[in-house]
Protein backbone atom coordinates (compact mmCIF):
# COMPACT_ATOMS: atom_id res chain seq x y z
CA UNK A 1 0.00 0.00 0.00
CA UNK A 2 2.91 2.32 0.72
CA UNK A 3 4.15 1.65 -2.82
CA UNK A 4 0.86 2.98 -4.21
CA UNK A 5 1.16 6.14 -2.14
CA UNK A 6 4.73 6.63 -3.37
CA UNK A 7 3.52 6.08 -6.94
CA UNK A 8 0.87 8.83 -6.88
CA UNK A 9 2.79 11.24 -4.63
CA UNK A 10 4.78 12.88 -7.49
CA UNK A 11 1.55 14.22 -9.02
CA UNK A 12 0.56 15.91 -5.76
CA UNK A 13 4.13 17.10 -5.17
CA UNK A 14 4.07 19.06 -8.45
CA UNK A 15 0.81 20.67 -7.28
CA UNK A 16 2.49 21.34 -3.93
CA UNK A 17 5.52 22.92 -5.62
CA UNK A 18 3.21 25.37 -7.36
CA UNK A 19 1.39 26.11 -4.10
CA UNK A 20 4.59 26.77 -2.13
CA UNK A 21 6.19 28.76 -4.96
CA UNK A 22 3.27 31.19 -5.05
CA UNK A 23 2.82 31.22 -1.27
CA UNK A 24 6.49 32.14 -0.76
CA UNK A 25 6.45 34.69 -3.63
CA UNK A 26 8.93 32.60 -5.63
CA UNK A 27 6.46 32.64 -8.51
CA UNK A 28 4.15 35.64 -9.06
CA UNK A 29 0.37 35.27 -8.86
CA UNK A 30 0.12 37.12 -12.17
CA UNK A 31 2.32 34.40 -13.67
CA UNK A 32 -0.12 31.73 -12.52
CA UNK A 33 -2.86 33.26 -14.65
CA UNK A 34 -0.60 33.20 -17.71
CA UNK A 35 0.53 29.63 -17.00
CA UNK A 36 -3.05 28.38 -16.62
CA UNK A 37 -4.14 30.20 -19.78
CA UNK A 38 -1.29 28.56 -21.68
CA UNK A 39 -2.21 25.16 -20.21
CA UNK A 40 -5.97 25.36 -20.66
CA UNK A 41 -6.11 27.22 -23.96
CA UNK A 42 -3.11 25.77 -25.81
CA UNK A 43 -1.14 22.90 -24.25
CA UNK A 44 -4.06 20.83 -22.95
CA UNK A 45 -6.14 21.28 -26.15
CA UNK A 46 -3.04 20.13 -28.08
CA UNK A 47 -2.76 17.10 -25.78
CA UNK A 48 -6.46 16.29 -26.19
CA UNK A 49 -6.29 16.80 -29.97
CA UNK A 50 -3.38 14.37 -30.29
CA UNK A 51 -4.96 11.85 -27.93
CA UNK A 52 -8.30 11.90 -29.76
CA UNK A 53 -6.82 11.98 -33.27
CA UNK A 54 -4.74 8.84 -32.61
CA UNK A 55 -7.19 6.96 -30.36
CA UNK A 56 -8.25 3.52 -31.56
CA UNK A 57 -12.01 4.03 -31.76
CA UNK A 58 -13.71 0.71 -31.29
CA UNK A 59 -14.12 -1.42 -28.22
CA UNK A 60 -12.71 1.34 -26.01
CA UNK A 61 -15.84 3.39 -26.67
CA UNK A 62 -17.87 0.77 -24.80
CA UNK A 63 -21.28 1.85 -23.47
CA UNK A 64 -20.45 0.22 -20.11
CA UNK A 65 -17.48 2.59 -19.65
CA UNK A 66 -19.61 5.70 -20.14
CA UNK A 67 -22.49 4.26 -18.12
CA UNK A 68 -20.30 3.42 -15.13
CA UNK A 69 -18.42 6.73 -15.00
CA UNK A 70 -21.29 9.07 -15.84
CA UNK A 71 -23.81 7.27 -13.64
CA UNK A 72 -21.44 7.99 -10.78
CA UNK A 73 -20.92 11.59 -11.89
CA UNK A 74 -24.66 12.25 -12.27
CA UNK A 75 -25.62 10.70 -8.93
CA UNK A 76 -22.76 12.56 -7.23
CA UNK A 77 -24.05 15.83 -8.75
CA UNK A 78 -27.61 15.12 -7.60
CA UNK A 79 -26.40 14.26 -4.09
CA UNK A 80 -24.36 17.49 -3.90
CA UNK A 81 -27.27 19.53 -5.29
CA UNK A 82 -29.87 17.99 -2.96
CA UNK A 83 -27.66 18.47 0.10
CA UNK A 84 -26.98 22.10 -0.78
CA UNK A 85 -30.63 22.86 -1.41
CA UNK A 86 -32.51 20.78 1.16
CA UNK A 87 -29.99 20.20 3.97
CA UNK A 88 -28.17 23.54 3.96
CA UNK A 89 -30.91 25.66 2.35
CA UNK A 90 -28.69 27.29 -0.26
CA UNK A 91 -30.37 29.30 -3.05
CA UNK A 92 -31.29 27.40 -6.21
CA UNK A 93 -28.47 28.87 -8.30
CA UNK A 94 -25.89 28.20 -5.58
CA UNK A 95 -27.15 24.62 -5.37
CA UNK A 96 -26.66 24.06 -9.11
CA UNK A 97 -23.05 25.32 -8.88
CA UNK A 98 -22.46 23.07 -5.86
CA UNK A 99 -23.98 20.16 -7.75
CA UNK A 100 -21.54 20.87 -10.58
CA UNK A 101 -18.72 20.16 -8.11
CA UNK A 102 -20.02 16.63 -7.73
CA UNK A 103 -20.27 16.27 -11.51
CA UNK A 104 -16.91 17.57 -12.77
CA UNK A 105 -13.99 15.61 -11.32
CA UNK A 106 -10.43 16.72 -12.05
CA UNK A 107 -9.86 13.77 -14.35
CA UNK A 108 -7.49 15.45 -16.77
CA UNK A 109 -5.04 17.17 -14.43
CA UNK A 110 -5.08 14.50 -11.70
CA UNK A 111 -6.83 11.39 -13.06
CA UNK A 112 -4.63 10.93 -16.14
CA UNK A 113 -1.22 11.34 -14.45
CA UNK A 114 -2.27 9.25 -11.44
CA UNK A 115 -3.53 6.45 -13.70
CA UNK A 116 -0.28 6.61 -15.65
CA UNK A 117 1.82 6.54 -12.48
CA UNK A 118 -0.18 3.70 -10.93
CA UNK A 119 -0.76 1.42 -13.93
CA UNK A 120 1.77 2.44 -16.58
CA UNK A 121 1.93 4.77 -19.61
CA UNK A 122 -0.30 2.50 -21.75
CA UNK A 123 -3.14 2.49 -19.21
CA UNK A 124 -4.71 5.88 -19.97
CA UNK A 125 -6.61 5.03 -23.17
CA UNK A 126 -9.94 4.75 -21.36
CA UNK A 127 -9.18 7.96 -19.46
CA UNK A 128 -9.11 9.86 -22.74
CA UNK A 129 -12.26 8.10 -23.91
CA UNK A 130 -14.02 9.45 -20.79
CA UNK A 131 -12.45 12.89 -21.33
CA UNK A 132 -13.66 12.92 -24.94
CA UNK A 133 -17.22 13.59 -23.78
CA UNK A 134 -16.61 14.96 -20.29
CA UNK A 135 -16.74 18.68 -21.04
CA UNK A 136 -19.64 18.21 -23.44
CA UNK A 137 -21.64 16.24 -20.89
CA UNK A 138 -20.77 18.23 -17.78
CA UNK A 139 -21.09 21.71 -19.26
CA UNK A 140 -24.21 20.67 -21.14
CA UNK A 141 -25.74 19.31 -17.93
CA UNK A 142 -24.62 22.21 -15.74
CA UNK A 143 -25.48 25.05 -18.10
CA UNK A 144 -28.88 23.54 -18.89
CA UNK A 145 -29.67 23.13 -15.17
CA UNK A 146 -28.56 26.69 -14.40
CA UNK A 147 -30.54 28.22 -17.26
CA UNK A 148 -33.65 26.24 -16.26
CA UNK A 149 -33.31 27.45 -12.66
CA UNK A 150 -32.75 31.04 -13.79
CA UNK A 151 -35.77 30.95 -16.07
CA UNK A 152 -37.82 29.41 -13.26
CA UNK A 153 -36.85 32.02 -10.68
CA UNK A 154 -36.96 35.03 -13.03
CA UNK A 155 -40.04 34.01 -14.98
CA UNK A 156 -38.05 34.08 -18.25
CA UNK A 157 -38.34 31.85 -21.30
CA UNK A 158 -36.41 28.70 -22.18
CA UNK A 159 -36.65 29.34 -25.92
CA UNK A 160 -33.02 30.48 -26.15
CA UNK A 161 -31.70 27.68 -23.94
CA UNK A 162 -30.22 25.40 -26.68
CA UNK A 163 -28.33 28.30 -28.25
CA UNK A 164 -26.91 29.43 -24.91
CA UNK A 165 -25.77 25.94 -24.02
CA UNK A 166 -24.05 25.33 -27.37
CA UNK A 167 -22.43 28.76 -27.41
CA UNK A 168 -21.00 28.32 -23.92
CA UNK A 169 -19.66 24.84 -24.67
CA UNK A 170 -18.04 25.55 -28.01
CA UNK A 171 -16.20 28.61 -26.74
CA UNK A 172 -14.18 26.17 -24.60
CA UNK A 173 -10.73 25.47 -26.12
CA UNK A 174 -10.61 21.96 -24.64
CA UNK A 175 -13.90 21.00 -26.26
CA UNK A 176 -12.61 22.36 -29.58
CA UNK A 177 -9.45 20.26 -29.19
CA UNK A 178 -11.49 17.12 -28.50
CA UNK A 179 -13.97 17.69 -31.35
CA UNK A 180 -11.30 18.56 -33.93
CA UNK A 181 -9.18 15.56 -32.87
CA UNK A 182 -12.14 13.21 -33.27
CA UNK A 183 -12.90 14.77 -36.67
CA UNK A 184 -9.34 14.05 -37.85
CA UNK A 185 -9.56 10.51 -36.43
CA UNK A 186 -12.84 9.69 -38.15
CA UNK A 187 -11.88 11.31 -41.44
CA UNK A 188 -8.60 9.42 -41.69
CA UNK A 189 -6.70 12.56 -42.71
CA UNK A 190 -2.92 12.17 -42.38
CA UNK A 191 -1.45 15.26 -40.76
CA UNK A 192 2.08 16.34 -41.75
CA UNK A 193 4.83 15.23 -39.38
CA UNK A 194 6.14 18.76 -38.71
CA UNK A 195 2.66 19.76 -37.49
CA UNK A 196 2.12 16.74 -35.22
CA UNK A 197 5.67 17.08 -33.85
CA UNK A 198 4.94 20.69 -32.90
CA UNK A 199 1.72 19.65 -31.19
CA UNK A 200 3.56 16.87 -29.35
CA UNK A 201 6.11 19.36 -28.03
CA UNK A 202 3.33 21.52 -26.66
CA UNK A 203 1.36 18.52 -25.33
CA UNK A 204 4.36 17.30 -23.31
CA UNK A 205 4.28 20.55 -21.37
CA UNK A 206 0.55 20.33 -20.68
CA UNK A 207 0.29 18.24 -17.52
CA UNK A 208 3.43 19.47 -15.66
CA UNK A 209 2.55 23.11 -16.38
CA UNK A 210 -1.11 22.58 -15.48
CA UNK A 211 -0.32 20.75 -12.23
CA UNK A 212 2.15 23.43 -11.16
CA UNK A 213 -0.36 26.12 -12.13
CA UNK A 214 -3.12 24.30 -10.24
CA UNK A 215 -1.02 24.58 -7.08
CA UNK A 216 -0.68 28.30 -7.66
CA UNK A 217 -4.41 28.67 -8.23
CA UNK A 218 -5.22 26.75 -5.06
CA UNK A 219 -2.89 29.05 -3.10
CA UNK A 220 -5.17 31.94 -4.04
CA UNK A 221 -8.20 30.20 -2.54
CA UNK A 222 -9.07 30.38 1.13
CA UNK A 223 -10.95 27.58 2.94
CA UNK A 224 -13.85 29.80 3.91
CA UNK A 225 -17.62 29.48 3.69
CA UNK A 226 -19.96 26.88 5.11
CA UNK A 227 -17.69 24.00 6.12
CA UNK A 228 -20.63 21.58 6.31
CA UNK A 229 -21.49 22.30 2.69
CA UNK A 230 -17.84 21.90 1.69
CA UNK A 231 -17.65 18.57 3.54
CA UNK A 232 -20.80 17.43 1.71
CA UNK A 233 -19.25 18.32 -1.66
CA UNK A 234 -16.08 16.40 -0.78
CA UNK A 235 -18.16 13.39 0.30
CA UNK A 236 -20.12 13.40 -2.97
CA UNK A 237 -17.01 13.83 -5.11
CA UNK A 238 -14.56 11.51 -3.39
CA UNK A 239 -16.88 8.78 -2.09
CA UNK A 240 -20.22 8.72 -3.93
CA UNK A 241 -18.82 9.20 -7.44
CA UNK A 242 -16.19 6.41 -7.32
CA UNK A 243 -18.46 4.08 -5.31
CA UNK A 244 -21.27 4.30 -7.87
CA UNK A 245 -18.78 3.97 -10.74
CA UNK A 246 -17.33 0.86 -9.08
CA UNK A 247 -20.80 -0.68 -8.56
CA UNK A 248 -22.03 -0.01 -12.11
CA UNK A 249 -18.71 -1.10 -13.65
CA UNK A 250 -18.86 -4.36 -11.69
CA UNK A 251 -22.50 -4.96 -12.65
CA UNK A 252 -21.73 -4.57 -16.36
CA UNK A 253 -18.44 -6.51 -16.19
CA UNK A 254 -16.33 -3.63 -17.41
CA UNK A 255 -12.89 -4.92 -18.54
CA UNK A 256 -10.18 -4.42 -15.94
CA UNK A 257 -8.15 -1.66 -17.71
CA UNK A 258 -11.29 0.40 -18.38
CA UNK A 259 -12.59 -0.31 -14.87
CA UNK A 260 -9.36 0.97 -13.31
CA UNK A 261 -9.43 4.13 -15.42
CA UNK A 262 -13.09 4.84 -14.68
CA UNK A 263 -12.77 4.43 -10.91
CA UNK A 264 -9.50 6.39 -10.74
CA UNK A 265 -11.02 9.26 -12.73
CA UNK A 266 -14.16 9.20 -10.56
CA UNK A 267 -12.07 9.32 -7.37
CA UNK A 268 -10.55 12.71 -8.21
CA UNK A 269 -11.41 15.97 -6.46
CA UNK A 270 -13.58 18.65 -8.10
CA UNK A 271 -11.65 20.35 -10.90
CA UNK A 272 -10.85 24.03 -11.37
CA UNK A 273 -13.59 24.02 -14.02
CA UNK A 274 -16.11 23.93 -11.18
CA UNK A 275 -14.85 27.31 -10.00
CA UNK A 276 -14.90 28.60 -13.59
CA UNK A 277 -18.55 27.51 -13.82
CA UNK A 278 -19.46 29.18 -10.51
CA UNK A 279 -17.58 32.33 -11.51
CA UNK A 280 -19.33 32.38 -14.88
CA UNK A 281 -22.68 32.74 -13.11
CA UNK A 282 -21.38 34.68 -10.08
CA UNK A 283 -22.75 32.20 -7.52
CA UNK A 284 -21.27 30.10 -4.66
CA UNK A 285 -17.74 31.08 -5.66
CA UNK A 286 -16.24 31.01 -2.16
CA UNK A 287 -17.73 27.64 -1.27
CA UNK A 288 -16.78 26.06 -4.61
CA UNK A 289 -13.21 27.43 -4.43
CA UNK A 290 -12.82 26.09 -0.91
CA UNK A 291 -14.19 22.70 -1.99
CA UNK A 292 -11.59 22.51 -4.79
CA UNK A 293 -8.79 23.31 -2.34
CA UNK A 294 -9.91 20.98 0.47
CA UNK A 295 -11.02 18.23 -1.92
CA UNK A 296 -7.64 18.21 -3.66
CA UNK A 297 -5.85 17.90 -0.31
CA UNK A 298 -8.17 15.12 0.93
CA UNK A 299 -7.93 13.26 -2.38
CA UNK A 300 -4.27 12.44 -1.65
CA UNK A 301 -5.59 10.00 0.98
CA UNK A 302 -8.82 8.90 -0.72
CA UNK A 303 -7.16 8.24 -4.10
CA UNK A 304 -4.62 6.06 -2.29
CA UNK A 305 -7.55 4.15 -0.76
CA UNK A 306 -9.29 3.58 -4.12
CA UNK A 307 -6.04 2.60 -5.85
CA UNK A 308 -5.33 0.12 -3.05
CA UNK A 309 -8.72 -1.51 -3.74
CA UNK A 310 -8.01 -1.54 -7.47
CA UNK A 311 -4.69 -3.27 -6.94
Amino acid sequence: MFDILVTILPVFLVVGFGYVAVRQSLFPESGVDGLMKFSQNFAIPALLFRAMSTLEIGETFAPALFLSYYSGATISALVAFAGARYLFHRPWEDSVAIGFCGLFANGLLLGVPITEQAFGPASTESNFVIISVNSLYCYGFGITAMEVVRARTSGGTLAQLPGRVLKAMFRNAMILGIVSGLAVNLSGVALPAFFTNALDLMARAALPAALFGLGGVLCQYRPEGDLRTIAWIVLASLVVHPAVTWSVGTTFALPEPAFRSAVTMAAMAPGVNTYIFANMYGVARRVVASAVLIGTAVSLVTSWFWLTLLH
